[in-house]
């Protein structure tokens, strides 16, 4: 007699097959974390979506995706993500030969605050050992950077948050709202009527946060550091 739970179970999944590859974004969102709770034939369904996707730039929904089998308990989905993305799902291109694998090991871990953390500290190599040292940024430095590291980061940023952050989302609300800067504060998050955000506990470090809310990285060192940033070339 055949199970009734594996019915049912293979019966959810059939019928979640399809929306996850043609449907929405929006319903691929609400779709992925489904699979992923169905165990085995879920994630059997996960893998097989981003093995087909492996050719193609990774977007958020790759990223979702990838996030549920990394996160999940399965040997299975671990030697599918060593096998096919050894370092990621993102491309860790460097122009400087700076190592990006821990911001992406901590941004699919859905660690934001480390991750942050990271982006500075990696943001800080590429500008030399004196901000190795320092441990923050001038602007000159930052108009210096190579565009094919800032886009990395980016890109991690932008993979791993459903497309909430990074540096471009930043720059197109910056751009929306004019490039006023009092403004865009209070957009993303990082000012409140007259009060600064406090650092870190007043921010906040899911997905609930407001669109463009990180990468702090060193913009609280004033306004230099993130005009430098928003205006870099890698975004012409």
């Amino acid at each position: 007699m055949t199970d009734p739970l594996i019915v049912s179970g293979t019966h959810n999944i059939d019928s979640l097959r399809q929306p996850l590859v043609s449907g929405s974004v929006g319903t691929q969102q609400q779709v992925i974390p489904q699979l992923a709770n169905l165990g085995d034939m879920g994630l059997d369904v996960l893998m097989e979506f981003l093995f087909e996707r492996k050719k193609n730039p990774a977007n958020w929904v790759d990223g979702k995706v990838y996030q549920a089998l990394y996160n999940s308990d399965s040997p299975k989905a671990k030697e599918f993500l060593q096998a096919y993305f050894p370092s990621g799902i993102v491309p860790l291109k460097s122009d400087c030969g700076i190592d990006y694998s821990r911001v992406q090991q901590l941004l699919a871990a859905c660690d934001f605050q480390a991750a942050d953390h990271m982006t500075l500290q990696k943001m800080c190599e590429l500008a030399g050992t004196t901000a190795v040292q320092r441990k923050w940024l001038y602007f000159t430095e930052v108009e210096s950077f190579p565009a094919t590291d800032l886009k990395t980061i980016n890109t991690l940023w932008l993979v791993h948050s459903e497309g909430k952050f990074g540096f471009s989302v930043q720059r197109e609300i910056w751009l929306s709202l004019g490039k006023n800067w009092e403004n865009l504060w209070e957009k993303i998050g990082w000012k409140k009527g007259n009060n600064w955000t406090r650092y870190p506990n007043e921010f906040t470090w899911n997905l609930s946060a407001p669109r463009g809310h990180l990468p702090l990285s060193n913009q609280l060192r004033g306004v230099r550091v993130i005009a430098s940033l928003l205006s870099h070339p890698a975004w012409n």
